[in-house]
């Protein structure tokens, strides 16, 4: 029986022969919160890099801009699933080879027509599966019985090699703070930037910080929306209509969710434009991207700042849904 992606992450667990980035040391920035009390919320949003989850460099890179760091992360991958003697030898490190493919394909993906979509995302595993199939045509063998079809094996590579590429851990006050907020009647969601892994690095994370089965008992499965799985990343609107289509279904406004994110152009003021509520999370002084400018600017401006995560449950402790029912 092949195994799925959380349970190959496991079997990469057990293993002592490899070595993975630390997740990062979170350190705030250096920001004075912006606190007040929130009436009226009923639905919660989240980006995932950088808010709920903690990543080396503060952001999900495809292409990491340290070159030492992408050539070993390309390097391990190559070795582990044993893709060089399928490669075409060139002169130079396999890794160096592999890179230029890489790109290729990458560059190949992101000029694909997207139709009115100005921000397309392109799925990570898409790349590799690509790769792998250029690979197939010198007989290159995969274990079906192990990781199962092309697709599935080509997601396993795609964590591989992030797993090697950028650590990951939990925002800290994450996962305390989104079962306060369930246990007070909110309903979650996510609305971010994310590969065919996200999802499962965000479960492990969270379980570093207390028990917990599936991302199912936080967070609502229809209001979840990820780049890789939508087809557009931040900041496009497609994203946010995504969930707030869902939203309406319910009998609910954009006034009524509140989202949270860490990045001013991409997070917040998209969530403002279609009059969602708006918290900056400045927790993370490597994920925030914010400047004077823009939080001085209107159309940008937070309703609220936060420089830790548990100080949203103080801004909606008073008009929680359990506590006004």
């Amino acid at each position: 029986m092949p195994l799925s992606l959380e349970e190959y992450a496991t079997w990469l667990d057990q293993r002592d022969d490899l070595y993975w980035p630390a997740p990062p040391k979170v350190e705030p920035a250096k920001a004075k919160p912006h606190l007040r009390r929130l009436r009226d919320i009923r639905i919660i949003t989240f980006n995932t890099y950088g808010t709920l989850l903690a990543i080396r460099d503060g952001e999900l890179h495809l292409v990491h801009p340290n070159a030492f760091v992408m050539d070993t992360a390309l390097d391990k991958t190559i070795q582990e699933f044993k893709m060089w003697q399928y490669m075409s030898r060139k002169p130079g490190k396999p890794s160096e080879y592999m890179l230029q493919i890489y790109r290729q394909i990458l560059d190949e993906l992101q000029m694909r027509p997207a139709g009115q979509e100005r921000y397309p995302e392109v799925r990570v595993n898409e790349v590799w599966e690509r790769i792998v199939k250029r690979l197939l045509k010198k007989e290159y063998p995969i274990d079906t019985e192990f990781y199962g079809s092309l697709n599935r094996f080509a997601e396993c590579v795609a964590y591989f090699f992030h797993r090697s590429l950028q650590g990951v851990g939990p925002e800290p006050g994450a996962l305390q703070t989104l079962r306060t907020l369930r246990q007070w009647g909110y309903t979650l969601g996510i609305i971010g930037d994310g590969q065919v892994f996200t999802r499962l690095q965000l479960l492990r994370a969270l379980r570093r910080q207390g028990k917990l089965g599936c991302l199912e008992e936080l967070f609502d499965p229809e209001l979840i929306a990820i780049s890789a799985e939508v087809g557009a990343r931040r900041p496009s609107e497609t994203l946010f209509r995504r969930v707030l289509s869902r939203v309406a279904e319910r009998g609910l406004n954009p006034t009524n969710v509140l989202h949270v994110g860490c990045d001013v152009e991409r997070d917040i003021a998209p969530a403002k434009r279609l009059r969602m509520r708006t918290a900056l999370y400045a927790g993370d002084r490597a994920a925030l991207r914010a400047s004077r400018g823009q939080l001085e600017d209107k159309s940008m401006r937070p309703d609220l700042l936060l420089s830790e995560l548990p100080q949203l449950a103080l801004c909606l402790k008073d008009a929680a849904p359990n506590r006004l029912s």
